[in-house]
């Protein structure tokens, strides 16, 4: 497992955003580059700190609330960006103050792909963000240092070399990404480039398909699987799935891309035993259409595989853009005998009204609700009072996330029914999963 929580020396976080903070980023890098072998020559650690600009104007123009929200669901991005990214290494985000951030990760990066990742982190954090007081949204404006920490580098002198970086491009108000050596580095591909290897690779059948075991809290049997994507570029290296489609966005070929996993994983799906489900997400993209349950339908029945054990998963960010359109689109979908899973819950805004006027059947608890469960009473009472709200709804809960076995007895315990995460399976490829279920 490669996530922050595996390397976190203390457990102080920050209250508002749930990640970590200045003293955990201390002395988790410093854990680090203790345990890192002398043979492999100095602990590579590499940092990027992301300050928000216009805090102040949104916090006048919004409110303090939405201001905060906003806050909260860049630490969300960040997380989220860091779990597809970042998997194969340790990593850590922390907010150290007001809009600055910082995440770090111990790996072997090269200078090009750090950068080409802060790109891709800038952009997924410069997409809207709704205010939860109101219909408009919000853009905020990031923007990121960069280093490789040498030998003599502590937290504190990464701290201060990021910051002097950070200084200097607000004042000068022009790029960016920025290095604490004042050199930016050639970025490996273009952005016009990146979009034609995209195409190019959907062509060849580059994209790999991923399935993450979904498992039941009573049994503790895989009942089936979700749908992930990933891409190996030969320059660039691993593209998660959430940079993966900000590309295809760019590109204009978000329906492409989603209609070319959907097949990918159905296919694949087809192999399973009778009894197991197959999870995919879909995006804004795909409800915008009118015609998208018909189409998806009939892309089943080509395949083959019913979709009576179709789940479609659905996040807050599909529904902003048009909620009627959205709900007639779901409803078609519920006609066909689709389940639809609304993804990522309890984080962002978590706006109830979508429970009330959409036809979910699951919710899926984002990460960040089992993170301090076990140490925070008010994390457990927040916790309970949405598994009350799910039961007084009828609906089903699905916990994303679970990294160990006191986690697992917990939500077990508070009556959730399902469950994923790296305790029992990391994402893994169709034949791989297909032995796992085959015994």
């Amino acid at each position: 497992m490669a996530t922050a929580s595996d390397h976190m020396a203390t457990d102080s976080q920050d209250v508002l955003t749930g990640l970590g903070d200045a003293s955990q980023l201390r002395e988790t890098v410093t854990s680090w580059c203790d345990r890192w072998p002398e043979k492999n020559g100095p602990c590579p650690v590499n940092a990027m700190l992301i300050s928000l600009g216009r805090m102040d104007t949104v916090n006048v123009a919004f409110g303090e609330t939405a201001g905060d929200s906003a806050l909260v669901e860049v630490a969300h991005r960040i997380r989220h960006f860091a779990n597809d990214e970042l998997e194969s290494d340790p990593w850590l985000a922390v907010r150290l103050s007001g809009g600055n951030f910082m995440l770090a990760t111990r790996s072997e990066c090269s200078r090009e792909r750090w950068q080409w990742l802060a790109e891709a982190l800038a952009d997924a954090l410069a997409s809207p963000i709704s205010s939860p007081d109101s219909n408009s949204s919000l853009r905020l404006w990031p923007r990121i240092a960069l280093m490789r920490a040498g030998p003599n580098d502590n937290v504190d002198k990464m701290l201060d070399r990021l910051s002097d970086v950070a200084s200097n491009m607000r004042q000068s108000r022009g790029r960016r990404i920025d290095w604490s050596s004042g050199e930016v580095a050639s970025a490996p591909r273009s952005n016009v480039e990146l979009e034609a290897d995209l195409l190019a690779a959907i062509d060849r059948d580059e994209i790999e398909i991923l399935f993450q075991p979904q498992y039941s809290l009573v049994s503790d049997r895989v009942l089936g699987a979700e749908a992930l994507a990933r891409w190996h570029h030969p320059i660039v290296g691993r593209i998660g799935g959430a940079a993966l489609f900000q590309i295809a966005e760019r590109a204009d070929h978000v329906a492409h891309l989603s209609r070319h996993i959907a097949q990918r994983a159905l296919e694949a799906a087809m192999e399973w035993p009778h009894e197991l489900r197959l999870s995919i997400n879909i995006t804004p993209t795909d409800l915008a259409v009118d015609n998208f349950a018909i189409e998806f339908a009939r892309m089943a029945e080509r395949v083959g595989f019913p979709l009576s054990r179709i789940t479609l998963e659905i996040t807050e960010q599909v529904l902003l853009a048009d909620l009627d359109r959205v709900s007639h689109v779901l409803q078609q979908l519920k006609v066909l005998d689709v389940r639809i899973a609304l993804d990522d819950f309890g984080a962002g805004f978590c706006n109830f009204r979508y429970l009330k006027v959409l036809p979910i059947d699951c919710i899926k608890l984002d990460r960040s609700m089992v993170e301090g469960v076990l140490e925070d009473e008010r994390d457990r009472a927040v916790f309970r009072a949405i598994m009350g709200m799910a039961r007084a709804l009828d609906l089903r809960v699905l916990v994303e996330g679970i990294e160990s076995e006191l986690q697992r007895d917990f939500v077990a315990a508070e009556d959730c029914e399902y469950y994923q995460g790296f305790l029992r399976a990391e994402p893994m490829a169709p034949r791989n999963f297909l032995a796992k279920v085959a015994h």
